[in-house]
């Protein structure tokens, strides 16, 4: 049964997310609060957590699944980044976004998309979703937290629970998120295309939707 943790959205209790990251090394499957809806975060070296959050989302390979990264200087390691794109990267983040960059050799084969040899990078803006990276101290795999076959993504950490106690080692309740996933920019060709409309507004960034 997946275990619970309440936590303050904005000041979070560093011994819970402490737990929460134990159970994240050990290849658990948790849930936790971003600035666009819950979002499931499992190790990035881990090929069964990795291939549980497939199943639980209900999509294959050729599906993005995103690197959550603390800053920019992470993404560096995972993504070729020009200094064009650099440049709207640091615009856009922290912030309810996705972008789809050339995957560097360093990135698992199985991360990145079977074909295209991209993979998808984020930097969120919430308190608790930094304090776990920080406290984990690298980069964690994750997808929206929209269930298979629905097209909304989950918001009350207590439904989380009771439809997945099963399937996550632990759900970290921070509160009701925004009910919207983030939006996702493909900038692996050579203008920047909006594959997803979401919380974040592409005009902000000069990026014609």
């Amino acid at each position: 049964m997946a275990q619970f943790f309440s936590v303050h959205p904005q000041n979070p209790q560093l011994r819970l997310l402490k737990q929460a990251a134990q159970l994240i090394r050990a290849g658990g499957l948790v849930a936790i609060p971003t600035d666009s809806s819950y979002a499931l975060v499992a190790p990035l070296d881990d090929k069964h957590a990795a291939e549980a959050l497939r199943r639980l989302r209900g999509v294959d390979e050729r599906h993005h699944l995103t690197v959550l990264c603390r800053d920019l200087a992470e993404i560096g390691q995972f993504a070729h980044v020009d200094n064009q794109q650099y440049r709207l990267l640091k615009a856009a983040t922290p912030g309810p976004w996705t972008f789809i960059l050339e995957a560097t050799r360093e990135v698992p084969r199985r991360l990145s998309h079977p074909s295209r040899k991209t993979i998808g990078i984020r930097v969120p803006d919430h308190p608790i979703a930094l304090c776990l990276l920080e406290e984990i101290g690298s980069p964690l795999l994750s997808s929206t937290l929209i269930p298979a076959g629905e097209d909304e993504p989950l918001n009350d950490a207590l439904q989380i629970r009771e439809r997945y106690e099963h399937e996550l080692a632990a759900v970290v309740d921070g509160g009701a998120c925004v009910r919207e996933p983030t939006t996702v920019v493909d900038l692996s060709g050579p203008e920047p295309v909006v594959l997803r409309r979401g919380l974040g507004d592409p005009a902000t960034l000069g990026i014609s939707a």
